[in-house]
């Protein structure tokens, strides 16, 4: 907190936007010729913001990041703007006008609601990180509509709300948390509190034991451009659901309940699902929609033997099984003339650039290597991208 008031004043808005855009080879350049006209604390607080904003373009924009205010935690562990807008907006949809998003941070998803129409209470209990939320409030215009509150979640009154929000922390000073009960607040506390409200939604990670989603909850997992972000648990919309989201769209699919889809032999396709159907047990779900199977019960690779647009799985078309063998491998794309090799793995301890190395890829044309088992065996499958 202690580096954001001055840089709120009009002195250090001045000097954000003189250091806007600074690569870093140009740092000490431009810190020296600042602190000739300005306190030395101030610079290197503007430069370090400087830093922060543009770390924080991929999640937020050009345009919102070069106007927010940011900590180091909170550009790492904020929600990305699509994911918060998908969310925000499907909040307003179950007919919500205001939500207490506790664990705020930095205010990313603060924003988004805001800006879906809906009232917000911010709460977090860092100093530093609750003064960031509410400048941020201030810098994008929503101020009328986020109230900020420096306070244990544990401890805020959330009743006059129509929903619940909850963020909660999922790092400590070892990295990770991956026990949802070592989560800051507890995952069982969150659930608790998200039985209170009519709607609650509590982000949780992506990588959650299926077993530890509450049995009245709906559980949603979530990519962005094939990336998985995150998973959610809804209360009060539909549950024991499970849905996979794929941002841009938004697309949806969700579970039927079917049993594991079948095994069989390679087909003259392969799909690769998206990694929320993966992490959502939704695998079988989009076998079905392909008439395909299994290469092996334990990968989640789909074969079939037509080519069918879907937006959950990206379609490659194979030329080649082989056994797991590099030489065999390397002998194969050298006749090719294959030089642009990109090397995709499931079920394999190989790694991607460890093959490359090893076949040396020369040449015009580009191929997919897909090391994998098939029926348990150690596989190399080549091909490409299918045209749907």
């Amino acid at each position: 907190m202690n580096d954001l008031a001055p840089l709120l004043t009009p002195e250090g808005r001045a000097l954000l936007d003189a250091v806007r855009g600074t690569a870093p080879a140009d740092e000490l350049a431009v810190a020296t010729r600042l602190r000739r006209d300005h306190p030395a604390p101030l610079v290197s607080a503007a430069l370090a913001q400087a830093r922060l904003r543009q770390r924080a373009v991929a999640k937020f924009g050009t345009e919102d990041a070069d106007r927010m205010f940011f900590t180091p935690d909170g550009v790492e562990q904020s929600t990305r703007a699509s994911v918060a807008a998908y969310r925000a907006a499907r909040l307003k949809e179950l007919g919500v006008t205001s939500v207490a998003d506790l664990c705020c941070g930095i205010g990313g998803d603060a924003i988004a609601l805001a800006r879906a129409g809906i009232r917000v209470l911010a709460v977090d209990r860092d100093p530093a990180t609750a003064a960031t939320a509410r400048a941020n409030a201030d810098a994008l215009g929503l101020a009328g509509l986020i109230e900020v509150r420096e306070a244990d979640v544990t401890e805020v009154d959330t009743s006059g709300h129509d929903a619940v929000f909850v963020d909660p922390a999922r790092r400590g000073g070892r990295g990770r948390i991956f026990d949802p009960e070592a989560y800051s607040p507890p995952l069982s506390w969150a659930v608790a509190a998200a039985r209170t409200a009519r709607v609650a939604a509590l982000k949780i990670a992506p990588g959650v034991p299926h077993e530890a989603v509450p049995a009245d909850a709906e559980a949603e997992w979530i990519s962005d451009h094939g990336d998985v972000k995150e998973a959610v648990l809804w209360f009060g919309t539909a549950p024991g659901t499970v849905r996979a989201t794929l941002l841009p769209g938004p697309r949806t699919l969700r579970g039927a309940g079917l049993p594991d889809p079948p095994v069989r032999p390679l087909g003259r396709y392969l799909y690769e699902p998206d990694g929320a159907v993966i992490r959502a047990h939704l695998v079988a779900d989009v076998a079905a929609e392909l008439d395909g199977g299994l290469l092996d019960a334990t990968i989640a690779y789909v074969t079939a033997d037509t080519l069918r647009a879907t937006p959950y799985a990206t379609a490659y078309e194979i030329t080649d099984q082989l056994p797991f063998n590099v030489k065999k491998l390397k002998a194969l794309l050298r006749e090719r003339g294959v030089g642009v090799l990109t090397v995709k793995k499931r079920g394999s301890a190989v790694e991607p650039e460890e093959l490359r190395r090893k076949v040396k890829p020369q040449g015009p044309h580009a191929a997919t290597v897909f090391l994998t088992r098939v029926a348990g065996a150690p596989t190399m499958l080549i091909g490409a991208p299918a045209a749907v």
